[in-house]
């Protein structure tokens, strides 16, 4: 991929001037005459995320003004990448509290575009490396954030559970990572019943895949993702209207693959394992049932209320893996439920977690990258709702209130390590916003990476 930034400061690259509204005045009036007056014409008055390009008098562009409002946070820089005609690009002026580096991110964020079936009208606008940017961080995240992306826009006819692992192996080969398929039969030898159990109907078989990666002396820590290639609900079908997205449903698998590529390349003072639970939840003969109980990898027996809450199952079995070895820290990451998108939008991802200094850096984490995450509960009082008279656990709360605590009560059951935390990502932006071109998005991306940086930094030798 062809990140879109120069090296360094480039003296024919056409400046930019993102200015606040409330500015605008007092910056309009230490500029001239001519400039005020097309300003006037076009009834810019930096207003947020408007653009207007100044021409010189050669017909060329000669700076373009930005309006970024007075509320807007760094990452509106990304519009620019989205609409500027293809060139380079420096920032000339920019509010105070703009920092280079996320300048950076914000422009890599918006000038993705998925082009592997249709090509994009114009190539990329470049951008200048910013001031007191490090443009190789910057671009580490934009990478993996682009990564991220691209697994989840791709349609399940290329994406399915084959290519998913085809996709990991490539990151484990490129960053020296061990890699390990656990795929079909195999799950069963090796006590994964109910990642089989979701998967065994459809084509290609589910398997589990698990990179490992960095020294045995390091601290330990664990990413497991949700790879549902495609969701049909299984026997539990989806109407249309709800199968139609369902290629995103392997979104958390590709956040855990991304968060990963980016802790790998950034050499963390970490033991990397990534755990990712994928399978096509298909429709055959041998499809699991309603009214199925399944023993579980941890030896908790689970009732299968619905086939549609398929996620939760695949992420036990890779939770209590990934439990196993005792990690300092355990993310989890997941399209899991409806109800987490009706309580937040598609744009603010949950987060769970019983851990409350996690949760503060979290939070903190958040605020700093510009990556929204809020916290939701881990209600104890609603864990008897999902009690079975046959099992030790049925997977669906009683009722459709709280499914997204359902949900991370659910995977609670299966954890044994301290430090963790569920995010239930929706993967996708339904329209475009600056920096998120519309289709697949890494949610809570940044804000973890910032927070397993703050523990783990210091690089290996």
């Amino acid at each position: 991929m062809t990140l879109p930034f120069l090296p360094d400061a480039n003296g024919s690259a056409v400046p930019i001037h993102a200015i606040r509204s409330g500015e605008w005045k007092n910056w309009a009036e230490r500029h001239s005459e001519t400039l005020r007056r097309l300003a006037a014409a076009h009834d810019f008055q930096a207003q947020n995320a408007r653009i207007l390009l100044v021409p010189a008098t050669d017909g060329s562009i000669e700076r373009v003004l930005f309006g970024v409002g007075d509320k807007a946070n760094v990452m509106v820089m990304g519009a620019l990448a989205q609409h500027l005609p293809a060139g380079d690009y420096r920032i000339a002026f920019a509010p105070r509290e703009f920092a280079g580096a996320s300048i950076a991110i914000a422009w890599g964020l918006g000038a993705y575009a998925f082009d592997r079936y249709k090509k994009r009208k114009r190539p990329a606008p470049r951008l200048a490396t910013p001031e007191g940017a490090d443009l190789d961080e910057a671009r580490r995240v934009v990478e993996a954030s682009w990564l991220a992306r691209d697994l989840v826009n791709t349609p399940t006819n290329d994406m399915g559970p084959d290519d998913l692992q085809a996709a990991a192996e490539k990151v484990a080969r490129e960053n020296g990572a061990a890699f390990e398929a656990i795929v079909g039969e195999d799950l069963l030898a090796q006590n994964y019943p109910l990642l089989h159990a979701v998967g065994r109907a459809a084509a290609q078989a589910p398997r589990l895949l698990h990179l490992s990666w960095g020294d045995d002396g390091a601290p330990r820590v664990a990413l497991v993702g949700k790879g549902i290639t495609f969701d049909t609900g299984g026997l539990d079908i989806k109407p249309a209207a709800g199968m139609r997205m369902m290629k995103k449903d392997m979104g958390g698998a590709a956040h855990a693959l991304a968060l990963g590529q980016l802790i790998m390349q950034s050499k963390l003072n970490v033991k990397l394992d990534v755990f990712l639970a994928v399978a096509e939840n298909a429709i055959s003969g041998d499809a699991f049932r309603p009214g199925d109980v399944i023993v579980s990898r941890k030896g908790l027996s689970v009732e299968i209320d619905n086939t549609d809450a398929e996620g939760r199952l695949v992420l036990a079995d890779a939770l209590a893996r990934a439990c196993e070895d005792a990690p300092a820290l355990l993310l989890d990451f997941a399209t899991l439920t409806g109800a987490a998108r009706t309580a937040l939008g598609p744009d603010i991802p949950p987060f769970f977690t019983g851990d409350e200094a996690l949760a503060a850096e979290l939070a903190s984490a958040s605020l700093e990258t510009n990556d929204p995450i809020w916290r939701l509960p881990l209600w104890d009082a609603y864990e008897g709702d999902m009690d079975s008279p046959i099992a030790d656990l049925k997977n669906t709360g009683d009722g459709a209130f709280a499914g997204a605590i359902f949900g991370a009560l659910f995977l609670r059951r299966f954890v044994t390590t301290p430090a963790w935390a569920h995010f239930d990502v929706f993967a996708w932006a339904p329209k475009e916003k600056p920096s998120r071109p519309q289709g697949g998005e890494a949610q809570a991306l940044r804000a973890a990476y910032r927070v397993i940086k703050g523990r783990f930094a210091k690089a290996q030798a």
